[in-house]
């Protein structure tokens, strides 16, 4: 089994910055891709970003390309989330995924427990 821990949601204000981390441990391999899901209240989870193992291959939704960045540490197997210019529409709760490799929340095995990131305006 794989359990993954987010950390870094919190109370920003509109143009701030978060930086969510995601730490992975049990059954760890620095194979694992990586990435990030988030689910507003009333919607759907929807993808975020996802960093592939050996880092070359980096997915984004467009609306946040541009201002988030994904990151990872192999020799730490976390993964990072850098939100810069931080909307309203950013806020909900960040997950991290583990396992697969996609932009579907059906490609994906492991999950985090989830991190709250509200944006004030």
């Amino acid at each position: 089994q794989v359990q993954l821990v987010e950390s870094g949601g919190g109370l920003v204000q509109v143009g701030g910055s978060l930086r969510l981390s995601c730490a992975a441990s049990g059954r760890t391999s620095s194979n694992f891709h990586m990435g990030w899901f988030r689910q507003a209240p009333g919607k759907e989870r929807e993808f975020v970003a996802a960093k592939s193992a050996n880092t070359v291959d980096t997915l984004y939704a467009a609306s946040v390309k541009g201002r988030f960045t994904i990151s990872r540490d192999n020799n730490k197997i976390t993964v990072y989330l850098q939100m810069n210019n931080l909307k309203p529409e950013d806020t909900a709760v960040y997950y991290c995924a583990a396992g697969g490799w996609g932009i579907s929340v059906r490609d994906y095995t492991y999950w985090g427990q989830g991190t709250q990131v509200t944006v004030s305006s």
